[in-house]
């Protein structure tokens, strides 16, 4: 279930994605994975974990849900309080419980600090791996050749072996600190055992022994060792018959059926969601298809009859303006979200679609609520280089050069293109005034991006 040694820890490189659709495709990050952004997923995500962060003493605000672009069954943590989660999983999982558990392991890891322990095991593995290098090149100086090889061999072996206990013994800490943490906030653990389940059925398929003497080469314990020892704790749990929130569960099945309708092939999505089946989540799904199909009037038919369910349901609004918006038809999209924007009470990613259309009508007298919209979205979540492109095209269009290259500065450093922030932001504090917060603003991106700059330098 969780992989750590991944390029994804800094909030900033996280966070590096294009808030243009509903759910958009961001650009890649080093380990060639990339963010899924998308306002209602992101929501429900939150509300899923808050009990669980509460119940780990974390501070609620702090701990981020992140989704990654990956068809993989995976989730986990790489420093900081962020967990992150493949689309995948989500794909995988029937329900929010299950959803749930994998999230309480992962803040198991949080809580117990594995990541900054990750160089504990790692170092305590090279210094079995670097003496048996010098018993073995002793040897080899002694004239025993093949008795060298043979040390060498057996100390790399062993400090794969302390490395991989050394993980097994973390993973198995997560799952006793995840059950406590379902406990303690009065959710059920057969979410927990159920995606267990999975996993175990998953390595059967792939051919994977759950044999005991296989133990010595895997990351993890054992699927079905640890659904036992689980289920030791889950069944005495006074939350083990309590049911899962219908309205987590009813919006779980929809975010599920919406990213499946963006993610797949429509003629996938087709076949499993068929116009037969008139349910919210297929026709969230449907109107995807459509729209990655090009089949405008299609995808706006299932968009009204959404909000013919729910006309002030803010996600609808949303998905109806990105159908529009996405067409060719930035005026027509202007209504459904400015009043998705409304409703959702300034939700950043939904306001950077707003401030988009606003532009993209390359009407000047819409410019202004631009400004205004993008700015109030920028200030909720700086990490949305999409939103400081838009904002950096209207400064520029009202001539305020030094504005439009701070927010280019904005976007070019969390999209990692250092050498652009710094040029970006020298030339903003040259036309800013001394001592106010763009100016120094600028100072800061400038000296952010030579610090990375340094860091990528020392690390080759």
């Amino acid at each position: 279930m969780h992989s750590r040694a991944r390029h994804l820890g800094h909030k900033a490189i996280a966070y590096a994605a294009m808030a243009l659709a509903a759910f958009s495709l961001p650009l890649h990050t080093a380990s060639a994975q990339s963010i899924l952004r998308d306002a209602e997923t992101e929501a429900l995500l939150t509300d899923m974990a808050a009990p669980l962060v509460e119940a780990a003493d974390l501070e609620p605000g702090n701990v981020d849900m992140v989704l990654i672009n990956d068809p993989s069954i995976n989730a986990f943590v790489a420093g900081g309080q962020a967990v992150y989660m493949h689309s995948g999983l989500l794909d995988a999982a029937d329900s929010a419980l299950e959803v749930q558990g994998v999230i309480a392991h992962e803040l198991g890891h949080i809580t117990g600090g594995h990541v900054v322990r990750f160089s504990e095991g790692a170092s305590a593995a090279s210094n079995i791996s670097i003496l048996s290098l010098l018993l073995g090149v002793g040897a080899a100086l002694a004239g025993a050749g093949e008795a060298a090889i043979g040390v060498i061999q057996a100390g790399q072996r062993a400090a794969l072996g302390k490395f991989l206990a050394f993980n097994r013994a973390q993973e198995s800490s997560a799952d006793a600190a995840g059950a406590k943490y379902l406990s303690d906030a009065g959710i059920s653990g057969r979410g927990s055992l159920d995606f267990f389940g999975k996993l175990r059925n998953q390595e059967f398929r792939y051919g994977y022994s759950q044999d005991d003497d296989t133990a010595f080469t895997r990351t993890h314990p054992l699927s079905g060792d640890r659904i036992a020892t689980l289920r030791e704790s889950y069944i005495i749990d006074p939350a083990w018959d309590t049911p899962v929130d219908p309205d987590l569960q009813a919006r779980f099945v929809r975010v599920k059926a919406k990213l499946y309708g963006y993610q797949s092939k429509p003629e996938q999505t087709l076949r499993k969601y068929p116009q037969s089946d008139t349910s919210v989540p297929a026709r969230y799904a449907r109107a995807y298809a459509y729209h990655k199909n090009a089949l405008v009037d299609a995808a706006l038919v299932e968009a009204d009859a959404l909000l013919a369910v729910d006309p002030d349901d803010p996600y609808f609004l949303e998905l109806k303006g990105q159908i529009l918006l996405e067409s060719g038809r930035p005026a027509d999209a202007l209504a459904p979200l400015r009043q998705a924007t409304l409703l959702s009470r300034n939700q950043p990613l939904i306001a950077s679609m707003f401030g988009h259309a606003l532009i993209a009508t390359e009407d000047e007298s819409n410019f202004a609520e631009a400004e205004q919209v993008l700015r109030a979205a920028v200030a909720r979540d700086r990490l949305n280089p999409f939103a400081w492109y838009q904002l950096g095209v209207v400064y520029a269009a009202k001539g305020d050069q030094p504005r439009a290259r701070l927010a280019s500065a904005e976007q070019q450093v969390m999209t990692r293109r250092y050498p652009d922030a710094i040029r970006s932001a020298q030339v903003a504090e040259a036309g800013l005034e001394p001592g106010t917060p763009d100016w120094i603003r600028a100072q800061d991106i400038a000296l952010q991006a030579r610090a990375a700059l340094e860091q990528i330098r020392d690390n080759n």
